[in-house]
């Protein structure tokens, strides 16, 4: 029985404890909260009043793989400034950015850089963000 608690004493010790060290870097939250803040720009001026679809018109399956692949590949080039690679920014983001503390921390200390991520749309394209800002 004695065995049993200390094991299980140990074993919550060690979540516990490796909780913390997941804590997102300063370095990481700087460098995340700066691509998100010129992605969310970029795609407002992207997308910034309605370019050639007015009137309600809505682009081709094919002009939507077009722009598809503009938006990557602009994407792309923006997040080489930070040494990441589209896929590493989608998969790394909501981790960096779901240690709300960190995020808030860095900001709070930017005023610029705050007002800027502030601004950015909620959701992108109607499809709301898990975490937010939507980029």
């Amino acid at each position: 029985m004695n065995l049993a608690r200390h094991i299980i004493g140990i074993s919550l010790g060690v979540l516990l404890f490796s909780d913390v060290s997941l804590a997102t870097e300063p370095a990481e939250v700087e460098k995340f909260v700066k691509a998100r803040v010129e992605i969310g720009e970029m795609m407002t001026n992207y997308f910034k009043g309605g370019g050639q679809f007015k009137d309600g018109q809505r682009p081709s399956t094919e002009q939507m793989k077009e722009m598809g692949a503009d938006i990557h590949t602009k994407l792309g080039k923006l997040l080489e400034r930070y040494d990441l690679t589209v896929e590493d920014y989608r998969k790394r983001s909501p981790e960096v950015f779901a240690d709300d503390a960190a995020v808030k921390g860095y900001l709070n200390e930017h005023p610029d850089m705050k007002a800027r991520y502030e601004a950015l749309p909620l959701d992108r394209m109607g499809r709301g963000g898990s975490t937010g800002r939507g980029y």
